[in-house]
């Protein structure tokens, strides 16, 4: 790892996610439950809810059985090289993702399937991961 890029530490959420993609203008259904992460960004062609993955209908054009992980914030938001530093071992390792940043923090979700190799491979590069404690 560079000197520029922070090492950081990541909480795992146990919690199975869906990331769902509703029409434009549309309001957030009451199945899109929040769990460790609830976010709704709408734009002039969709709109993605990301919430808990137990009660979203199957009719409903999603991907399923994400999970997260959330840097340990608050993070400064003048902070460089944050993503850089946890994509890259994601890319080496062959793993996608799908990240959103909030006020305090970036969160990072990535496949059910994928996750223990998510974890080593931030370990590799000199992170810590450990499991979220509920608040």
């Amino acid at each position: 790892m560079s000197a520029e890029q922070p090492t950081l530490t990541l909480l795992a959420y146990p919690e199975t996610l869906a990331v769902v993609r509703l029409g434009p203008g549309a309001e957030v259904p009451p199945w899109a439950e929040a769990s460790s992460i609830l976010s709704v960004t709408a734009t002039a062609t969709e709109t993605s809810v990301v919430c808990a993955g137990r009660d979203v209908p199957r009719k409903i054009p999603a991907h399923r059985g994400r999970r997260a992980f959330a840097v340990q914030g608050p993070l400064d938001p003048a902070a460089t090289g944050v993503l850089l530093a946890l994509l890259g071992p994601l890319a080496e390792e062959g793993i996608g993702v799908l990240t959103i940043s909030t006020y305090d923090t970036d969160w990072l979700l990535v496949e059910g399937d994928d996750v223990e190799r998510a974890a080593e491979a931030w370990r590799r590069s000199g992170h810590t991961v450990t499991d979220a404690r509920p608040a």
